[in-house]
């Protein structure tokens, strides 16, 4: 399944702007552009009737592909000519400096450039060409889509307040777990044994949270579990679990110290965890959840077993979820508890729930109501299907699209394993908007299993152009935040919570494994993985690549590189949380000099000491991740160069000296996070970049003001600020300019005294504002109350603060104000929390 229909008309848009280029035009281009532009429109109109037939036609899906590689050729080469838009903008902004700025960004041959890139033009023309003949074979049709003109769906993302049907099941497994016999001298093993997408996982957090069951075990821990089932990684895992659970129950127990400990764990030898983990359970009796269990070796599980049977309490008890009713018999565990599909009844409960949000709504529309029965029989009683094209049908009452979904072929294709899930989630994707299908495809080279941010999946869409509009005058930030809340709407991600220790500014989700494997098969052919098992094959299409290492690994990383051409994306990490094993010497030279249009770089948590010079060549990369990386001292300035640049994450990059001199010419940067030893900022540094969105200075501990030309970063929205021991806000700029700023978080930076007086211009967009940890905060400003447009406003552990300004009334769009470990204050406004709370809706002191 091809994602070919959206990238043609992301293509066909950049070539119509391009061909009006007043560069193009300059080179004599335009008159290819438009060639082009028509040959891609003819393909484009049959590529909606090919979608639907490529299921059950290979040489129909090959040649889809080979369609697609062509359209992406085409990005590439009209990324050419931007990269070179940007760079005249660089020369024109600050060549006014010198000789010395035109001779950093110039073009080497400015004529051999022309020529080269109308030579590619006319190659991708031909190429184009001979894979539009063999259209003819296909018998497409130049058909619209059957759910062009859907209304788009509008709501917000949807967390599910209740789990359906599933009642007497919670009910049986918590009487197992209570349940006092001469077995408890021993483990007892509880299994949850179902197919993807029955709610096996949701089942377990109902047993886990269960009130009673919280009363009878002393310590409970929660894990996910490896594919793999790597015995020191799981106990680590364990381990982290039970200081995670200590820390919530034992109130002289920080959480920051949890925290700090559970960092720590990565570093510690097996025999030193296995201790610590003794220590840790001794004499308790505990309740253990392995989540996704699909191990079977029964020596690995014994390991595991021995362990907790030499430190845990009698009566201990382990939930074990699982698809692969063999681990049953592996684990040596009670009968399993075989999770059943939902009944008729219950299954139109849930359908409803999340088609109308409450299933007495149906009865307004009847002939619905009956389409959506009809539904509800081909899910065949699994939630997953349920709730997706629930939220499918969730914004429409046209009955000609809830017809669509009932009569739909796509429900007679070959089942995997007799799994109805993948019919479901495929229907649900195909009715999505081009753009969207593209958004969610690429979700898959995100691995599978791992949490995410929500801005770190939009801003990895930025970096892959799929989020591009010309003519959508929205920031790119906001149009991929509207994907997001769709993709979360049609339940293919899952909300796991906020972050407190950013005030919940940061979401994070995670992606069912089951629609991961939906992602993964729409662009399958274009992802390669490679980890310990990975054999020296890999295929024309990949663009994007996947390196999984650890220390046994023993292929050659570059041997595998020369095999490809094409590579957009580059994510590398590591199969254990042990420290990742040096990479070779030549695999950042080879992947910079292989691979001209890669777009994004994940290079996180590895260790080298060396960032080449030749980066600065990479004019298309537009992400690049080296947070983490403990031994690099210095940036190259070549670094400056790259004018697409977007994103760049430096932070935790605890050797870092200084930001390279020129950061100003990364003129299309917009998120920035920063970790360096320096004490001040220069001018003409951060400043100075002028769509600069989002800025993250963290643990810059000798840092003690910020950029005094911060006053021209009139586009930031997000400004985060956390463990910087020397910063203080006072020091800066006085003179107040408008602003954009919308977020201002500060942690743990105890020299601050004050606001920022500049953060009076952002007066009409500061929505929120957060601080945590500043033991030297005094008070707030007097022109406090002209925030106006203030939302939320926390404040936590600012034991100096005494007083607030007058005027707090006038913060009329105030919703959310909590202020906790402010002795001071509380103090002071004992008398008068009632009204104050009664004004601002929640005021909270502890």
């Amino acid at each position: 399944m091809e994602v070919v229909y959206g990238t043609a008309v992301e293509v066909l848009k950049r070539v119509a702007t391009a061909a009006e280029q007043e560069i193009c035009l300059a080179w004599g281009m335009k008159e290819d552009l438009k060639k082009l532009e028509k040959t891609m429109s003819t393909l484009k109109a049959v590529l909606l009737d090919a979608g639907k037939k490529q299921e059950q036609n290979e040489a129909l899906r090959v040649w889809l592909r080979r369609l697609k590689d062509v359209f992406l050729d085409a990005q590439d080469v009209l990324g050419e000519v931007e990269c070179e838009l940007l760079r005249r903008e660089v020369v024109k902004t600050h060549g006014s400096i010198g000789r010395k700025v035109r001779r950093f960004f110039s073009s080497s041959n400015p004529l051999a450039f022309r020529l080269n890139i109308g030579h590619q033009i006319k190659a991708l023309r031909q190429e184009l060409d001979d894979v539009a003949k063999d259209r003819i074979h296909f018998h497409l049709n130049e058909k619209q889509d059957l759910m062009q003109g859907r209304r788009e769906m509008t709501s917000s993302f949807v967390r599910p307040s209740e789990i359906i049907g599933r009642d007497s099941e919670k009910e049986k497994i918590v009487n197992m777990l209570l349940q006092k016999n001469h077995n408890d001298l021993i483990i007892s093993i509880i299994p949850i044994v179902g197919i993807g997408g029955l709610g096996k996982t949701a089942l377990a957090k109902l047993v886990y949270n269960d009130d009673k069951v919280t009363q009878e075990f002393g310590l409970k821990m929660w894990v996910c579990v490896q594919q793999d089932f790597n015995v020191a990684e799981l106990t680590r895992e364990i381990l982290k679990s039970a200081i995670s659970a200590t820390s919530t129950i034992n109130e002289n127990f920080s959480i920051d110290q949890a925290l700090k400990g559970t960092n720590d764990i990565s570093n510690l030898s097996v025999d030193l965890v296995q201790i610590f983990l003794r220590t840790t359970l001794k004499d308790k009796k505990i309740l253990l959840v392995l989540d996704d269990v699909w191990n079977e070796d029964r020596s690995k599980w014994n390991e595991v077993k021995d362990l907790l049977l030499t430190a845990c309490a009698n009566g201990s008890r382990i939930i074990v979820t699982t698809r692969n009713s063999s681990v049953v018999s592996v684990m040596g565990t009670t009968p399993a508890h075989n999770l059943e599909c939902l009944s008729e009844e219950k299954s139109r409960s849930l359908f409803f729930k999340y088609a109308f949000g409450d299933e007495q709504l149906a009865e307004q529309f009847s002939k619905l109501k009956d389409f959506g029965k009809q539904i509800v029989q081909k899910c065949k009683g699994v939630p997953l299907a349920l709730k997706t094209l629930g939220s499918l049908l969730s914004s429409s009452t046209d009955e000609g699209e809830w017809k669509y979904v009932r009569d739909s072929e796509i429900w007679e294709l070959t089942q995997v394993e007799n799994d109805p899930i993948l019919s479901a989630l495929r229907l649900s994707y195909n009715t999505m908007s081009p753009q969207l299908k593209q958004c969610f495809a690429h979700c898959s080279i995100v691995p599978k299993n791992i949490r995410t941010d929500r801005l770190d999946i939009i801003w990895m869409w930025m970096a892959l152009g799929i989020i591009e509009s010309p003519n959508d005058k929205r920031d790119l930030e906001d149009i991929g935040e509207s994907h997001f809340k769709a993709l979360c709407a049609r339940s293919f991600f899952q909300y796991l919570g906020d972050d407190e220790r950013l005030f919940n500014l940061s979401q994070v989700f995670e992606m069912h494994d089951l629609i991961h494997q939906l992602a993964s098969s729409i662009i399958k052919h274009e992802v390669y993985t490679v980890n310990s098992d990975t054999k020296m094959s890999c295929d024309q299409y990949v663009r994007y690549l996947m390196i999984f290492l650890r220390e046994s690994h023993g292929q050659s990383i570059s041997t595998i590189l020369h095999k490809l051409k094409k590579v957009r994306s580059i994510f590398l990490g590591y199969e254990t949380e042990q420290e990742l094993p040096s990479v070779e010497e030549c695999f950042l030279p080879t992947c910079i000099s292989k691979f001209r249009y890669l777009r994004l770089f994940d290079l996180s948590f590895l260790s080298f000491d060396v960032l080449p010079t030749t980066i600065g060549t990479l004019k298309h990369l537009r992400y690049l991740n080296l947070q983490g990386n403990k031994k690099i001292k210095k940036l190259p300035n070549s670094i400056c160069k790259l004018q697409s640049l977007q994103t760049l994450i430096l932070s935790r990059c605890s050797e870092l000296e200084e930001l390279p001199k020129d950061i100003r010419y990364l003129i299309n940067l917009r998120t920035l996070f920063v970790t360096t030893k320096q004490t001040h900022f220069p001018e003409n540094g951060i400043g100075r970049l002028k769509v600069l969105r989002f800025l993250v200075i963290f643990q810059c501990r000798n840092l003690r003001s910020l950029p005094h030309d911060m006053r021209y970063c009139a586009t930031l929205r997000t400004l985060l600020i956390g463990d910087c021991e020397q910063l203080d806000l006072a020091i800066g700029p006085n003179e107040v300019i408008p602003m954009s700023l919308q977020s201002l978080l500060i942690w743990d930076s105890p020299q601050v005294t004050a606001l920022p007086h500049w953060l009076q211009g952002a007066a009409h967009s500061l929505q929120r504002l957060g601080i945590r940890g500043c033991p030297n905060l005094v008070a707030l400003p007097e022109w406090f109350p002209n925030l106006t447009s203030l939302q939320k406003l926390f404040i936590f552990m600012c034991p100096k603060l005494s007083f607030l300004p007058i005027g707090m009334q006038r913060l009329t769009s105030l919703t959310d104000l909590k202020i906790v470990g402010c002795d001071a204050l509380k103090e002071r406004y004992k008398s008068e929390i009632l009204r104050i709370g009664q004004l601002l809706h929640t005021f909270q002191t502890s």
